[in-house]
């Protein structure tokens, strides 16, 4: 078949500091505001190819390949979002569709692997529709676009396409915040903050017992579902204030309860369920008496899953590297972490 167009993005992975936990009705509505930092060396990458069609059908044509292999799970999915968007993107129909996609960290990693997948998809699709069109848009509405499509194949994905950090979820407390699609934040992003670093540590990388998606769902009959929504939002206004200054301790607080408070929801759901695992606990201990001790602002956070997110200001990271591979690094599983770092957003390739 004729290859009509291509294009390749690259995008980032990113780590909830105000967690995304239980969903409004609707297609992919948070049900709480959330905020994260966008991550640097954990990214996908994905290339798109418009081929001329097989057949004279309006079905969908499209092959998947993750890491130059078939993925016929994946592809299910992407069916699935398609179907959902074409009305959005002609080209779902006027073409057949080629995709190649790769990240750059191991699966099962702590990572968020839909974010970075589903932004840098969502970014390749805007990017070719817009160049059939033949319409200019200004660089922020492409990548409130994207945001907007890449949140209906995940909602942690619409923070993606972002630099440094991004906010989704519509609230009082940040202008122009939606519940459609996030919006970036770094202008109000303190200069301390954008040096940070994200070393993940990985206690298992083992799939998941219970899927994010079912976690979500179990919100909706959570008894402390109304007091965690409120909390989110208090805790969004008072990690901003943080994040302005250089608040390090009030940032380092909320980032943590956040964290907690994630996996309590989990454990007090019905059914209940744990994704910790008890290395997860030893590093928390161990991470507390640290700080405590050196007096330096060295913070946790948690996704769903059992991996440490460490947190940490670049101008310290020899004295917390020291201590990761001194207290930290027979916690994690063979050994295995991943060192990031605040990034730059997704990036065209070709």
């Amino acid at each position: 078949m004729n290859e009509i167009k291509k294009v390749t993005w690259r995008s980032p992975s990113n780590i909830a500091l105000v967690k995304y936990w239980g969903k409004k009705k609707g297609v992919q509505i948070p049900a709480n505001p959330s905020i994260s930092f966008t991550l640097e060396q954990c990214y996908s990458e994905t290339t798109v190819t418009l081929l001329e069609r097989e057949t004279k059908s309006k079905d969908i044509e499209m092959r998947f390949y993750f890491d130059g292999k078939a993925n016929m799970a994946f592809q299910l999915k992407m069916f699935k979002f398609f179907e959902s968007i074409r009305k959005d993107f002609p080209l779902l129909s006027q073409y057949g569709l080629l995709i190649h996609s790769t990240n750059s960290f191991p699966h099962s990693s702590g990572i968020a692997s839909s974010a970075s997948a589903m932004s840098a998809l969502s970014l390749c699709l805007c990017d070719l529709q817009q160049q059939l069109d033949k319409k200019k848009v200004s660089a922020e509405k492409f990548l409130q676009r994207a945001s907007h499509f890449a949140r209906l194949g995940s909602g942690s994905a619409s923070r993606s396409v972002y630099p440094l950090i991004s906010q989704w979820g519509k609230t009082k407390t940040v202008k122009g915040s939606s519940d459609e699609y996030a919006i970036p934040f770094e202008k109000n992003l303190h200069p301390i903050f954008k040096t940070f670093q994200n070393t993940i540590l990985i206690a298992s990388s083992q799939e998941k017992k219970v899927s994010s998606r079912v976690g979500h769902s179990l919100m909706k009959t959570n008894p402390f579902a109304k007091t965690r929504y409120a909390q989110a939002e208090s805790n969004l206004k008072e990690i901003i204030s943080a994040l302005k200054k250089d608040d390090l301790e009030k940032f380092g607080a909320i980032v943590e309860e956040e964290a907690m408070t994630l996996h309590a929801l989990m454990m007090c759901s019905s059914p209940s369920f744990i994704l910790m695992a008890p290395s997860t606990l030893s590093m928390i201990e161990k991470i507390r008496r640290f700080r405590e001790e050196s007096k330096l602002p060295v913070y946790f956070t948690l996704d769903a899953g059992p991996n440490i997110h460490l947190l940490y200001p670049k101008n310290i990271a020899k004295k917390v590297d020291q201590f990761i591979y001194a207290e930290l690094e027979q916690h994690c599983e063979s050994g295995k972490m991943i060192h990031d770092n605040v990034g730059k957003g997704p990036k065209k390739m070709k």
